[in-house]
């Protein structure tokens, strides 16, 4: 399968399932970036490639705590953001 077209099969199951969720489809494509890299850099650099998906789920999870106590008024791509940064910190200091 060529990959534009992986791509774009990609993006329809996103925008599928963040609808059936009640996510914005637009925040995921937008976080889509940002979570393959940072599942990436679990597989890779941190303890095992199976502690990458686990990990996602665990930011989703904490995303949607913080929505739970803050509402829709906070800002998701920012937290996103904030929660990443607190990950790749976790990497730089786990020792192999």
């Amino acid at each position: 399968m060529p990959e534009k077209e992986s791509l774009n099969s990609t993006h329809e199951w996103l925008d599928a399932v963040s609808r059936e969720l009640g996510v914005d489809p637009a925040f995921t494509r937008s976080a889509v970036g940002p979570i393959l890299d940072m599942t990436a850099n679990v597989a890779h650099n941190g303890p095992s490639r199976p502690a990458a998906p686990t990990t996602a789920f665990l930011l989703g999870y904490a995303l949607g705590r913080v929505a739970e106590t803050h509402g829709d008024n906070g800002d998701a791509s920012a937290e996103l953001r904030e929660k990443l940064s607190l990950i790749d910190a976790l990497l730089e200091r786990y020792e192999k």
